[in-house]
């Protein structure tokens, strides 16, 4: 009777020294659960994107005033704070469901069989990187939307998206040594398009901090360079990642690489061409909301399948060789 009642408290301690661990051990989740637990992280951190550039937008950045509270005096908005407050308020509530939709990429993660280490890991770093975005956040309310700050939380969001993006794709493939499908002209060709994606998205960062909207109705103080300058490097920086896609796309067709990286890169082209043609229509309409939001949405998707591009020109087989295979990246998988 003593040895059970140790055995039984030894368990109920490792559960709560270890509660991922202990879930393991009771829950073998279908690979294709875990890899729809991971586009859910990864819709969820979209979504995030473009609800906080709703409440910058509206003019709603300080709908509530203060951090971690709404108001000095209150957690949640108040019927003073109206409905900039109601705004506010609503993206804040939205990190908990982002922090659920990650919750849960860690948990399948972790309990698929075999254990897989470096698909829970990269499920910890989004993680965390939501709870320095979210305390990133309020500093940003804090500071009474500094541009700056903005621009960072801003592209630690996009840091987000694009862990969320690797886990999506990991999911779908094995752990062994990646195996490259390109020539290596192309995979380098590949990763300078990625760095000048990212370039594009912090320049396009300052010509948010530079421009008329400023998040409030308030003053608020902005990026101290020309608007029009920093606006034609953005034009520039599009273009550019524009060439370089097709010039990869080529390049692909040239060496007969896989289908699956042709098809990456004529739809990264596609995103880019309807993310460019938005861009100059809200340039030449002087910058209206509507099409601002979906500019951010559209830079979103432009980093997606940039990151899904470099992703298509290596594979990465099982090692388990009883395993089931999960749904290829390559096809849509339903969320």
């Amino acid at each position: 009777m003593v040895r059970v009642s140790n055995e039984i408290r030894g368990g109920a301690a490792a559960a709560v020294r270890n509660p991922l661990a202990h879930i393991a051990d009771r829950w073998t989740p279908d690979p294709r659960t875990v890899r729809r637990a991971a586009l859910v992280a990864l819709v969820m951190s979209v979504v995030i994107v473009v609800t906080g550039g709703a409440v910058r937008l509206t003019g709603s950045g300080l709908g509530c005033p203060t951090w971690p509270k709404c108001t000095a005096d209150s957690l949640a908005t108040t019927r003073e704070m109206g409905w900039h407050g109601v705004i506010e308020f609503g993206n804040r509530l939205l990190t908990y469901v982002l922090c659920a939709a990650v919750g849960w990429a860690i948990v399948a993660a972790r309990a698929t069989k075999p254990f897989r280490r470096q698909l829970t890991r990269i499920g910890w770093l989004q993680f965390w990187i939501v709870m320095g975005n979210a305390v990133l956040g309020g500093i940003v309310v804090l500071v009474g939307l500094n541009p700056y700050t903005v621009a960072a939380h801003f592209l630690l969001s996009s840091a987000l998206i694009a862990a969320a993006t690797v886990m999506w794709h990991r999911a779908g493939e094995g752990d062994a040594a990646p195996r490259p499908l390109a020539a290596s002209p192309l995979r380098r060709l590949a990763w300078t398009l990625v760095a000048v994606t990212v370039l594009l998205i912090a320049v396009g960062t300052v010509v948010t901090g530079a421009g008329p909207h400023a998040g409030d109705s308030s003053d608020v103080p902005r990026m101290p360079v020309d608007w029009e300058s920093v606006t034609r490097a953005h034009a520039v920086l599009a273009w550019l990642t524009v060439l370089l896609t097709v010039a990869l796309w080529v390049g692909l067709k040239l060496f007969d690489s896989p289908r699956v990286t042709l098809a990456r890169t004529r739809d990264l082209f596609l995103v880019l061409l309807a993310q460019g043609a938005i861009g100059y229509v809200q340039y030449f309409l002087d910058l209206p909301e509507l099409l601002v939001g979906l500019h951010m949405l559209g830079s979103a998707l432009v980093w997606i399948y940039t990151l899904r591009v470099l992703l298509a020109l290596r594979e990465r087989p099982s090692t388990d060789p009883g395993a089931v295979a999960a749904p290829s990246p390559a096809e849509p998988v339903a969320a």
